[in-house]
């Protein structure tokens, strides 16, 4: 078994990289990407405290992120699709307003 120092490091060494991603790029693929890595990491770290107390609902938060994580990926890919066709770019700074 992998002691819970060891996940909790993990957990916090994706969360510090997805965090530098979000704030300091600035292409939306890139932030995207980013944000799951924050959630992987929240992830990690619900099923290894799950472990360590011996309960499953670590999992169940898991399973839960993983399916709202999936969905938020469809409709940002979604809006990027559709950015990238009246923009033409993927870059934050060149999207300041969402109308057509």
């Amino acid at each position: 078994m992998v002691p819970l120092s060891w996940s909790i490091l993990l957990g916090v060494a994706l969360f510090v990289i997805g965090a530098g991603g979000v704030l300091l790029r600035r292409n939306i693929l890139i932030v995207l990407m980013s944000l799951e890595l924050l959630l992987n990491s929240v992830n990690i770290n619900f099923i290894a405290f799950g472990q360590y107390y011996d309960d499953f609902r670590g999992q169940i938060f898991a399973i839960f992120v993983i399916a709202i994580t999936a969905a938020e990926v469809a409709v940002a890919l979604g809006i990027l699709v559709a950015l990238v066709r009246n923009k033409s770019t993927l870059k934050v700074d060149d999207v300041t307003i969402m109308k057509g």
